[in-house]
Order: structure tokens, then sequence, then C-alpha cells
């Protein structure tokens, strides 16, 4: 599974059994995001969680990078069996945003999806961690 951590909405990704294929899941919006994991780990099994980490272009973090640390430990203080890596998301919404514009044809529905690029930037982070991209 994977988190596109943003200051309003989360974008999560998660894979297949096999691990082979990384799929959009959800976008949550970022202060609910533990009853999002309350609901969906009462559920699924999760072995590891990849967080994107925000770095700035010269490898510093970003004002962002703060509060996905605290997120971590959060999360990691409740579910302390789930494995927490880190990949860096540098240009996953760039990325994401050019495959939006390829795979979805209509300028209105881009604008609609505001999640659309979280979900499509998780994606991106999973695949890159995975090993794919």
């Amino acid at each position: 599974m994977a988190i596109d951590f943003g200051t309003k909405r989360t974008g999560i990704a998660t894979t297949d059994s096999m691990q082979l294929i990384a799929s959009p899941l959800s976008v949550v919006e970022t202060p609910n995001l533990l009853d999002f994991f309350d609901k969906y780990l009462s559920t699924e099994q999760v072995e590891c969680i990849v967080i994107g980490q925000a770095l700035r272009k010269d490898g510093t973090a970003s004002r962002v990078e703060t509060k996905i640390l605290k997120f971590i430990q959060k999360f990691s203080k409740k579910y302390p069996n789930i494995q927490i890596d880190r990949q860096d998301e540098g240009f996953t919404s760039t990325m994401a945003e050019e495959v939006i514009r390829q795979t979805v044809k209509s300028r209105k529905k881009r604008r609609e999806d505001k999640g659309l690029i979280d979900k499509i930037s998780a994606t991106i982070i999973l695949q890159e961690y995975m090993g794919f991209l």
C-alpha cells in the first residue's frame, strides 16, 4: 500500500496479493486518515505502507514532510506490526498530471476529480517502490 500524503487530501494506492499491479484505491481528507485506516485494516491485511518522502530539489525536507513524520509516529504507535517504508515522491504529481492528461479526455472531468492526481501519485509511488518504474 502507498500514501501520497497531502495537507488537505491524501492519495492511497494498493497492490494485488501477488504484488504485481499497483492501483489507485482512494482519496481521503488528511485529517480523517487514521479513521480510514481503522476501517480498512479491520478487513484487509497490510504488511507494509510506503509513504512518499517530500524533499526539495536540494534534498532538504519540505514543509509537508514534518506533517508526514508526525503521521508516521501516530500510525506506528497505533499499528506497530505494519512496516513503514519511504519512497522519494519527487515529480510524482507532474507524472500523474501527464498520465491524466493522456487518459482522461474531458477537461471538465479532469477538473472535477480533485483527488485524481493524489490517487495516481500514490500509485506511481507504489510502482516505483515495487521497481516497476
